[in-house]
């Protein structure tokens, strides 16, 4: 059965939320589940903006099928080809097969890529930056949002209502439990954490692009913010823009320290401790420690973006970085973490080398700098070394922002 929600008078969700996928495009775990939204706005003209991933395609075309009723579909706006948010474009075509296509010359060209179909000339509207679809009452106006995060995104500004359909941005992990704006929800507590490793990991690596986004969005007079994933913004939403301004320029949220280990047989882990408690001691609070082999990489990468400091901790292994540790520098990298202070401690029990090659890989970021000297054990803490972390613990205190 249809499960809809009224977002306006005239503007439905439309969307559906899948609980069971444990790993969302097959690498970040999502425990408390995904939605994928998709609005339909119903002017004289009826407009449906964004489909759904196949997962969810008996729901969320039996939501299309109930908000439209006895009307027909006048117009599809793609916002970005994501399988996620097009797969049901062929089942839409197929049900309301009068549609127009609205999009622009990139995702005209994902289209043909990822279907073994092409939109009828007849049924194509190919629009520009800043290209305007009357439906009626609304106008709504398309902005281009390239790698945000991919090449093809834009997304639709509503000039009427001064609703906002921000593709990925703004979404967040989770599903939608009944409550579909974010001011129905605690959110700060139970989402923001999530919406942070929504975009450390989707969109990390882009932050320039992010702030282009953020820049022409600056330029509109936005009452509501509608994401493809998570909840509606309709109070408040200047906080998460906040958010999004400090990720996107890779500033830290906090003055504090981030310490990921990786620790065979425990006397690396033993150093992070001690090092934490040094910490603490010299005053610093909202200090996290994390097992790099219990922790999934997406979780320790969206603290990276948090964290002023961190300590990364890890054991030689194979004359190399350990595993869980050298994929998640990797992944730092990779997603282009910058504006931080870091220290390192190494652990070998005959030639220690993670903190050579851990250096090596955390020098590939931008403005990062590697402070205090690296404290070296050889396969355990010993009392003569404890010297050290205290003196790596005040140089990390000493290079806080007060």
């Amino acid at each position: 059965m249809y499960n809809t929600k009224k977002i306006t008078e005239d503007l439905f969700w439309v969307g559906a939320n899948d609980r069971r996928l444990s790993l969302f495009e097959g690498v970040y775990p999502v425990p408390i589940g995904v939605s994928y939204n998709s609005y339909l706005l119903m002017d004289e003209k009826t407009v449906l903006l964004d489909t759904a991933d196949k997962s969810v395609s008996h729901q969320f075309m039996e939501n299309v099928a109930h908000v439209l009723g006895d009307r027909d579909l006048d117009y599809l706006v793609i916002n970005h080809m994501e399988p996620d948010h097009c797969a049901e474009i062929p089942c839409i075509m197929k049900k309301y097969p009068n549609v127009k296509v609205v999009c622009n010359a990139k995702i005209q060209t994902m289209i043909t890529q990822f279907f073994d179909f092409e939109i009828p000339e007849e049924q194509l509207i190919l629009v520009k930056e800043g290209d305007t679809l009357n439906t009626g009452k609304h106008n709504l106006t398309f902005v281009f949002a390239p790698m945000v995060h991919w090449p093809e995104v834009m997304v639709t500004y509503d000039t009427v209502d001064k609703i906002l359909f921000s593709a990925d941005a703004f979404g967040t992990f989770g599903s939608v439990d009944g409550n579909i704006f974010a001011d129905e929800v605690d959110f700060e507590h139970r989402y923001m954490d999530e919406a942070r490793r929504y975009y450390t990991n989707i969109v990390g690596k882009y932050g320039p692009q992010v702030q282009m986004l953020l820049k022409k969005a600056a330029n509109l007079e936005i009452k509501m913010i509608c994401p493809l994933h998570g909840f509606v913004w309709r109070k408040d939403f200047d906080k998460y823009i906040d958010k999004y301004m400090k990720w996107s320029t890779y500033t830290p949220e906090i003055q504090s320290v981030l310490i990921p280990y990786a620790s065979i047989y425990g006397g690396t882990q033993n150093a992070a401790e001690i090092l934490a408690s040094k910490l603490a001691d010299l005053g610093v609070k909202d200090i996290k420690v994390v097992d790099t082999s219990v922790v999934d990489t997406s979780f320790v990468v969206a603290d990276a973006f948090k964290y002023s400091h961190i300590v990364f901790a890890s054991a030689t292994y194979n004359n190399g970085i350990f595993i869980s540790m050298e994929n998640l520098l990797h992944d730092i990298v990779n997603h282009n973490l910058q504006n931080r202070k870091i220290a390192i401690i190494e652990n070998g029990s005959w030639a220690p080398a993670s903190g050579k090659l851990m250096t090596e890989l955390v020098s590939k970021l931008k403005n990062v700098e590697i402070i205090g000297n690296k404290v070296t054990l050889k396969s355990a803490m010993k009392e003569n070394q404890v010297e050290e972390l205290e003196a790596l613990a005040k140089t990390i205190v000493e290079t806080m922002e007060k």
